[in-house]
């Protein structure tokens, strides 16, 4: 589609315009086989391209491009097999679309914890799930893939099939098969606290972390200053009732709001208002957690006030600190063999970090900012006696300039040669992501 078109605005859209470009064109595939005559084209003309799903990456030149971008919005079946319990998912859904079509059959996916999220970047990159102390990662439920491969070639990929490439996968994706899972209502949704409870709220987490063992209670804080410091707590129990005394020490602290009841699955996930943060520019990273303590959470509510102060005039709307709580057998759930993790030994929690600013001249003040926080927080947590150092990044909250070995672990040479074998031209050096 020719620049200035509403197509080809929406086909070049992401959620976060530090990873927009202007694209030469864009094109909207209806088939595999449309994408496999795009590839050899591409390839042969050695044209730069992007793929979007989504389009909820934060990093420039991740699903963007100056050349032709790919949008997967024509991909967007959703086929539901109850023999099987299995559901086919087109690369140009999101996420919420899953649940809502899932809830007539009382089932449901692993999918984001947050609304708005395509199907690419959380069923190829990891997924983690309110579900994932259960199940695993969202990756841990994938079937299969179709996949177009960098000669144009279309093929079903499974771990019977073709292990290399399922453990890999280098390519197109543009239909993923996954398990899914019994769903009833939920009971949870959002709980707010201003600066003044956060001592109180996070003591309530320690104790959750301490604590709680129950695979069904999950939750979400995040320590955030957007136009004055809050904490939005996102509460979760995979039942239409929660166990007495579960969440009772966050309900009994005073609250800006308290949005919590039993709902559908889908309604929850929309309950933190992720998509109100849209049209900024904006950057992830990510530390792993042991165990959340007292201590760990101060330090997190100070990084967030620190960087939102020293940041106040390099055009920052807002700092976020997650603290994102899981059991550490989440690991346990795979079959077979995947990328990410590199180690399965040990499941971990993770704090997560999100920054967003208007201003472009601001971009390497803010990804020095990040990387600066990400390595104070590391080594504070090693003072602490948490061994968490060398633990994989989550590749979905890498900020630009990842190193590969420090999500992939030793599984790069692997990744590396299965890269070489399989696309020996580098059509897929002409697109983004992270490169092997």
């Amino acid at each position: 589609m020719a620049t200035g078109s509403t197509q080809y605005t929406k086909d070049n859209y992401h959620w976060s315009t530090s990873s927009t470009q202007a694209s030469q064109c864009s094109f909207e595939p209806a088939t595999a086989e449309d994408i496999g005559i795009a590839l050899r084209i591409l390839g042969q003309t050695q044209t730069p391209f992007g793929v979007k799903s989504g389009g909820h990456t934060t990093n420039a030149g991740f699903s963007s491009t100056p050349g032709v971008e790919i949008a997967m919005y024509s991909f967007s079946d959703i086929v539901y097999n109850s023999a099987t319990q299995t559901v086919a998912l087109g690369m140009g859904l999101i996420w919420d679309d899953v649940y809502v079509a899932l809830e007539p059959h009382n089932m449901t996916v692993v999918g984001p914890q947050m609304t708005g999220v395509g199907i690419g970047g959380i069923a190829l990159g990891g997924g983690y799930s309110y579900l994932t102390d259960q199940y695993g990662l969202s990756i841990d439920s994938v079937v299969a893939y179709e996949l177009v491969l960098p000669n144009g070639t279309v093929a079903e990929i499974t771990d019977s099939t073709n292990p290399d490439l399922f453990f890999a996968l280098r390519g197109i994706v543009t239909t993923v098969t996954v398990k899914t899972f019994p769903q009833s209502l939920v009971w949870g949704g959002i709980v707010t606290y201003s600066q003044n409870q956060w001592e109180a709220a996070s003591l309530a987490i320690a104790n959750f972390a301490a604590n709680v063992t129950d695979p069904k209670a999950s939750m979400y804080n995040a320590y955030s200053t957007i136009s004055g410091a809050v904490m939005a707590n996102i509460l979760f129990y995979d039942s239409p009732t929660r166990p007495e005394g579960i969440f009772d020490e966050f309900l009994s602290i005073p609250a800006i709001v308290k949005a919590v009841y039993t709902r559908p699955y889908a309604d929850l996930i929309q309950a933190f208002p992720l998509n109100a943060l849209s049209d900024l520019r904006t950057v992830f990273s990510s530390v792993a957690v042991v165990e959340y303590t007292v201590p760990v959470l101060d330090m997190i509510a100070n990084e967030t006030l620190f960087w939102s102060t020293a940041l106040a005039n390099s055009s920052v709307s807002f700092v976020s600190y997650s603290a994102d709580l899981f059991l550490p057998t989440i690991y346990d759930h795979a079959t077979s063999p995947t990328a990410y993790p590199p180690s399965r030994s040990h499941g971990y929690s993770y704090a997560d970090l999100f920054f967003g600013w208007t201003d472009s001249n601001f971009d390497d003040t803010i990804f020095d900012a990040v990387n600066a926080s990400t390595q104070n927080m590391i080594q504070t947590l090693t003072n602490f006696g948490q061994d968490i150092a060398n633990v994989a990044m989550y590749p979905n909250h890498a900020p630009p300039g990842t190193s590969l070995e420090s999500m992939y672990g030793d599984n790069v040479p692997r990744l590396r040669a299965i890269k070489n074998a399989v696309d020996p031209d580098n059509v897929m050096g002409l697109t983004g992501g992270w490169r092997f």
